[in-house]
């Protein structure tokens, strides 16, 4: 059994100023892995001072130095990854192949383009030519509070750790209570790595706890929170009585548009992606919209990719999926399968209950719908689990609609050979991203999203930017 009861605050580790412990529970087995405590109100209010105190330093400090910090964290991960993917592995359910090669790594792979962006900022910039005694100077927004999910922990903690200490903000995070291990681990990180005191804060809890004590408080200047799309709309809210910068990424419920002409590969690949990380992923592709004319075939294609998708252990290496995060989303996948069969989609593999000789943790069926019209709800809510909806469309036009016929705007997926119609597709779709013919986009690509799905832009460079503020100078000095 892991105790891990103390938060981190002011450079050390304290005890909550009230126990309240709380069940970290293993979802391949339904077992308590670990136990942490929910900070309240005195705790928050410590972390955030703490960050208070320790903003007017580090905000002087130099960004060459702020960046050699950042570099030593990563050092720190480099020799304990394998003690990272293991702690993502048992708080959210990831096959260990899948925490090592995927998971864990996020850390590197985003921290590397943070360093290699931050040469980029010009903190002090000129207004132009026609202004030559005017300046803009960014500067770090002050004490920000950083919310983060389960699904995927150590890229969203280093999406909002990581640029906010380059920018020269201070930090109370919040992650996750249902997969709290891997941000504990980073904490520890963060103070073998020598980031002075005060400067990074983490106090664990829940939503409706420090989330919101967060949310509301007048010495935070900015949330920066990832989650469901609900809870976003409660955070602004909070957030509103101290007019306090929010950022947001949320929801998806990406469209993945099949051409006739696309390449082989291009159905398989659309059916795994959806079921990676057992489905919990915003940017999934769960809407699969299939031109008319290769319909049937690319059914059969989806169906042959998702039977072979296997269920197991998260402990057992392989490709294989593994459980939802928790008995709540488990019983939520359930109730939105049999609401598609129930609304007249046609179940081609899958469906609801536990796969074949698994009688216990929270593992779903991969599972596959056809014949889906756009306005079922499986087609419009966001269920994320392992569950994929095949929709036809005549033509590029219809294509463009039925895949902007949705709350959500965070990631298409466009298969087709023909560069022309990729390119008009990419500029029409309402979304934050699109992702054509298999290729990831690069190194410190803006990832965020349009409408339902929030509008933070995190990685790289606007990553960076989204804790700076401008101030506009005139009659500066040039002497």
């Amino acid at each position: 059994m892991i105790e891990k009861r103390d938060f981190y605050i002011d450079g050390a580790w304290a005890a909550p100023v009230e126990a309240r412990d709380h069940d970290v529970i293993d979802p391949s087995n339904e077992e308590v892995c670990a136990v942490i405590s929910l900070g309240d109100q005195a705790d928050t209010d410590k972390a955030v001072a703490a960050a208070k105190a320790a903003f007017p330093s580090w905000a002087a400090t130099p960004p060459a130095e702020r960046a050699e910090y950042v570099a030593k964290i990563l050092e720190q991960y480099n020799a304990r990854a394998e003690e990272m993917a293991q702690a993502i592995s048992i708080e959210m359910g990831a096959p260990i192949d899948l925490a090592r090669n995927s998971q864990a790594p996020c850390l590197p792979w985003h921290l590397e383009g943070f360093l290699g962006a931050v040469d980029s900022v010009e903190w002090v910039r000129s207004l132009g030519d026609h202004a030559p005694n005017d300046r803009l100077v960014m500067e770090p927004i002050g004490v920000v509070g950083l919310i983060t999910p389960w699904n995927w922990p150590m890229n969203q903690v280093t999406l909002k750790v990581i640029p906010a200490l380059l920018a020269g903000c201070t930090i109370v995070l919040k992650p996750s209570e249902e997969a709290p291990l891997s941000s504990l681990l980073f904490a520890e990180f963060v103070h073998d790595a020598g980031v002075p005191a005060g400067v990074f804060n983490l106090v664990n809890g829940d939503g409706v706890g420090v989330g919101s004590q967060l949310s509301e408080h007048r010495d935070v200047a900015m949330i920066s929170f990832t989650g469901s799309t609900r809870a976003g709309k409660a955070i602004s809210k909070a957030a509103a009585e101290t007019l306090k910068r929010v950022t947001l990424e949320l929801g998806g419920k990406g469209a993945n548009v099949i051409f006739a002409d696309a390449d082989e590969k291009a159905v398989k690949r659309g059916v795994l992606h959806c079921m990676q990380n057992t489905g919990q992923s915003c940017n999934a592709p769960t809407r699969m919209l299939v031109e008319e004319s290769v319909y049937d075939e690319t059914v059969e294609k989806a169906v042959a990719a998702a039977n072979a998708v296997t269920v197991g252990p998260t402990s057992e290496e392989g490709r294989h999926i593994g459980p939802v995060v928790n008995k709540t989303q488990w019983d939520k996948i359930q109730d939105m399968i049999q609401v598609g069969i129930d609304e007249g989609a046609k179940l081609v593999a899958g469906g609801t209950g536990l796969p074949e000789g698994v009688n216990r943790g929270y593992y779903v069926r991969p599972t596959v719908f056809a014949d889906v019209s756009n306005d079922m709800r499986i087609a419009q809510e966001e269920i994320f689990g392992p569950v994929l909806s095949i929709i036809p469309f005549k033509d590029e036009a219809e294509a463009i609609q039925i895949a902007n016929d949705t709350e959500y705007g965070l990631t298409n997926y466009v298969q087709s050979q023909d560069g022309a119609k990729r390119n008009r597709m990419a500029l029409a779709l309402k979304s934050g991203m699109v992702e054509m013919n298999g290729q990831s986009r690069g190194q410190g690509s803006p990832f965020g999203g349009m409408k339902m799905s929030g509008r933070a832009r995190e990685g790289g460079l606007f990553g960076i930017e989204e804790f700076l503020e401008v101030k506009a100078i005139s009659g500066w000095s040039n002497d």
